[in-house]
């Protein structure tokens, strides 16, 4: 068990470490014009919905906590880059949709980042490299979120018929 504890521990340094390394680089570089990094996450995760999203579902793919999330779209929306619209599901909700314009400032921010994260990616790591980067990924997300949802429903309990 200790040489797991280890490892784990060791692994995670350093997946951590090469991800906010790279993070770093991919701030400093300037891609995202006058957005910040959290703006873009957004506007991609919007470019992916085409329908928009609604701000919990927002949230929760840009991994931003809720109260966060509303004042980062109300900022986006300021400045034109999103709009809310009603929600046909659900008349008490909204749904976030790229405006034109951030469609266009996506697509722009959206290209240079991906060829940085193209150059980053593969000056390391050869194409069977990257698919096992991208499978365990997938594998420890895919955990953490099967735990999240078991811990998040209710045990039953057997009652007791005294």
């Amino acid at each position: 068990m200790a040489g797991n504890v280890r490892l784990a521990n060791e692994a995670w340094e350093a997946f951590f470490r090469a991800q906010a390394t790279i993070a770093r680089e991919f701030t400093e570089a300037g891609h995202w014009g006058d957005l910040l990094p959290r703006e873009y996450g957004v506007l991609y995760a919007l470019s992916t919905a085409g329908r928009g999203l609604r701000i919990t579902e927002l949230g929760s793919d840009v991994l931003i906590s809720q109260p966060g999330m509303s004042r980062l779209v109300a900022r986006l929306e300021a400045r034109g880059l999103v709009e809310r619209e009603g929600d046909p599901d659900d008349a008490r909700a909204c749904r976030i949709r790229l405006t034109p314009a951030g469609v266009e400032v996506q697509r722009r921010a959206g290209t240079a980042h991906a060829r940085h994260v193209a150059r980053a990616m593969t000056r390391a790591l050869d194409p069977g490299q990257l698919e096992m980067v991208r499978d365990l990924s997938l594998r420890l997300l895919e955990a953490a979120e099967h735990e999240a949802a078991t811990a998040a429903t209710p045990k039953r309990t057997r009652r007791n018929p005294e």
